[in-house]
């Protein structure tokens, strides 16, 4: 796309739908930004009665923008049409677009939002707080908007954070434990009578001479069942870098909580840092995933050669340790230093694990060049599932 061709269509995204016979249409893409605008400043001219500015453009059906066009005409709190808006524009308008300058739209829209139409209080308001039904896209919304809250909002908030967090480690708890568990040894038996070893074919081949003609029933006279062979590894550490771009929430929530579970798994040694242009080392909270959350800082910079550098400090063993890193490789720092702590890292013997997504769904968007040459040193590079993630780890520490 040209610079011309640009500059007409954030001119007409900036005048609006009635320029289109001059200005032309926008691209899908372009479309759902003008939805998200229309959202917000079509109030100017209807007061509180929302029309839909454009068609419904893009093919993401479980997009927050889509959400947001099925519930535009209605301001209801319990449709949570405000939290779809706030991840929408984020994810529209995220600070590395340049629209303007960068990082001008969503900080213009959200300050607009604020002084202008005060749509910030279904996630500042304690009465509609109270009243909202704890999702992902609430939590989301919280985490963008937390530095809004007075103290009693945020303890409310706080609250929704942590009974989403507990559904989420309730969900994925079983995923990331049983890895590392014991594996079944069907070659040997076991008088330790518990439900997950018992052995159906074994008891029911063993006991058919107890079957009762005149009961029509299968008497089960001895109960057979497996032993497990406990898996013997020595501690390793799990070295968890969680870049906290705002393109990275979901990532950041699913690391959380997988970190949290990892906190609990005693063949690892597991440590948690949050990093932009600098690093925080959150193992402290690594047993609350809610206090990890809360200091989450969305936005600004990056700079992945300082974590992976902090990273190298941690390292006690090399060859009992695997660093990481939860990240979309759009390096904002000279790339060279990242390249070079991660060889040092991978010749002493660590194990490296580039994740570009973190979350249930996968599905990442990185930066391929930068990912590419850590692969050439000898890192692994792929997106995953939190359960995904347990498996790769757990291979590797057998």
């Amino acid at each position: 796309m040209t610079d011309s061709q640009k500059r007409r269509l954030r001119w007409r995204l900036v005048l609006g739908e009635t320029t289109e016979n001059t200005l032309g249409g926008l691209p899908d893409e372009w479309q759902d930004r003008e939805t998200a605008i229309g959202f917000l400043y079509d109030r100017e001219l209807q007061g509180q009665n929302i029309r839909s500015r454009g068609n419904s453009g893009g093919n993401n059906r479980d997009s927050p923008m889509e959400r947001l066009r099925q519930r535009q005409g209605s301001l209801d709190p319990s449709n949570l049409t405000v939290p779809d808006w706030i991840n929408a524009i984020h994810e529209l308008f995220p600070q590395k677009t340049i629209f303007l300058r960068k990082g001008f739209a969503n900080e213009r829209l959200e300050k607009d939002a604020l002084e202008r139409y005060h749509l910030e209080e279904m996630v500042t308001n304690p009465n509609l707080l109270s009243r909202a039904q704890p999702s992902e896209t609430l939590l989301k919304a919280v985490l963008r908007t937390k530095h809004l809250m007075n103290q009693q909002v945020l303890a409310m908030a706080r609250d929704l954070v942590r009974k989403v967090v507990e559904e989420l480690i309730e969900k994925l708890a079983q995923k990331v434990q049983s890895p590392f568990t014991g594996s079944l040894n069907r070659q040997q038996r076991s008088y330790i009578k518990i439900a997950k070893n018992f052995d159906a074919p074994t008891t029911i081949r063993r006991n058919l001479k107890h079957y009762s003609q005149e009961r029509q029933q299968l008497v089960i006279q001895t109960p057979y069942f497996n032993s497990r062979i406990r898996r013997q590894v020595e501690r390793w550490q799990s070295i968890i870098l969680v870049d906290e771009s705002g393109s990275m929430l979901d990532s950041v929530i699913h690391s959380a909580v997988t970190a949290a579970i990892f906190f609990g798994i005693k063949s690892l040694k597991t440590h948690l840092c949050l990093f932009d242009t600098s690093v925080v080392d959150v193992t402290a909270d690594c047993t609350d995933p809610v206090e990890t959350l809360m200091k989450v800082q969305l936005g600004g910079g990056t700079d992945i050669g300082q974590a992976m550098a902090y990273a190298q400090t941690l390292v006690e063993n090399p060859r009992r340790t695997i660093v990481i890193l939860i990240t979309d490789f759009y390096e904002g720092a000279p790339v060279d230093r990242l390249l070079s702590v991660t060889k040092q890292l991978i010749e002493s013997g660590v194990k490296i694990l580039g994740l570009a997504a973190l979350d249930e769904q996968a599905n990442p968007n990185f930066d391929r060049d930068i990912a590419q040459r850590m692969v050439n040193l000898g890192a692994q590079v792929g997106a995953m599932t939190p359960g995904e993630l347990a498996t790769w780890v757990a291979e590797k520490v057998r």
